[in-house]
């Protein structure tokens, strides 16, 4: 059951070099003030559980592999995240505890494909959904595959119906418009942008769909802060630098944005903001032409090899 008021937060943190374990000690070490904040949906940034290594380039250069690059990518691989494993698994207690819907990024291991999914977690009936970025960008195609459109949901939750895009898919307008034909009323945008363009994003999203935005970015300080070394990356400037931000459905920045630390952001949010946001301007409502402009979203799911068995030949006779 949806509420008349509601609270909406993100949490920003860094994937600890230390490994998941290590990032999940910190999650939790925000418990006490996440119960205190008593939010209704919570985000977390995009890869924080499986790592965001940037600046490494798995040994690539156009049309050869290093062999240390592929030792890298072992590791990379090996400090994934099952769904069915630990890591999830102390999330969604977590979420029973707090009274959160959770919606966290993750690197997702499926077989031998590294995934960057938002897990979306309730605080009775656990992991519910998963959502599969669709387009890796730049060199993360090196790392992690697509995901289709089996992937796409839309979640209720106490502060209502809750959608993920993640990082740069918040630049796919058709994506955009899909998620807001599924009644996307809390946007969720795990990311690990801390560019200031990327508040402006944000707050385009929040006015085109006139629903609430809560962006959740990782911080890293700068990397000799914690022991890595980056090629080429200035001194001293921190890695990512945050920038987690929660608006209103009329582009209204109701907390952040969050700079340079850690930290949990938190706002009171109005549901009755959304239908007066929407009185003169509903993107796939009553300010949509669709005579005039139609989006098909094929949501099945793609398999590259399915397997079908003969019917036996008293089958065929009939």
């Amino acid at each position: 059951m949806t509420h008349p008021t509601f609270r909406l937060a993100a949490l920003q943190i860094g994937a600890s070099p230390d490994g998941a374990p290590a990032t999940l000690d910190t999650i939790l070490s925000y418990e006490a003030e996440i119960t205190a904040a008593r939010p209704d949906v919570l985000v977390l940034p995009e890869a924080v559980l499986g790592g965001y290594p940037k600046g490494s380039d798995f040994g690539t250069q156009l049309g050869f592999r290093r062999p240390e690059g592929r030792e890298e990518f072992q590791r990379y691989y090996d400090a994934a995240i099952d769904l069915d494993g630990a890591e999830v698994a102390a999330l969604c207690d977590l979420a029973n505890r707090t009274g959160a819907s959770i919606v966290a990024g993750i690197i997702e291991r499926a077989a031998s494909t590294l995934y960057c999914t938002a897990v979306f977690i309730d605080p009775d009936a656990g992991l519910t959904n998963i959502h599969r970025k669709l387009m890796p960008t730049g060199t993360e195609r090196l790392i992690w595959g697509q995901g289709d459109g089996s992937t796409l949901p839309a979640v209720e939750t106490r502060a209502g119906t809750a959608v993920a895009a993640i990082c740069w898919e918040n630049y796919m307008p058709l994506l955009r418009t899909a998620l807001y034909a599924k009644g996307a009323e809390i946007w969720c945008a795990p990311t690990v942008d801390a560019r200031e363009a990327w508040q402006s994003t944000m707050q385009h999203i929040a006015l085109e769909g006139r629903c609430f935005v809560v962006s959740a970015c990782q911080f890293q300080p700068a990397p000799e802060v914690s022991g890595q070394t980056v090629a080429n990356w200035p001194e001293g400037d921190d890695l990512i630098s945050g920038g987690s931000v929660i608006l209103g459905p009329l582009g209204e920045v109701l907390a952040g944005p969050l700079r340079g630390s850690e930290g949990l952001l938190v706002a009171e949010c109005d549901r009755s903001a959304i239908p007066r946001a929407r009185y003169d301007f509903d993107v796939v409502g009553h300010y949509a032409r669709p005579e005039v402009f139609q989006l098909a979203v094929d949501e099945s799911e793609k398999r590259s090899v399915t397997f079908s068995r003969a019917q036996d030949q008293d089958d065929v006779r009939g």
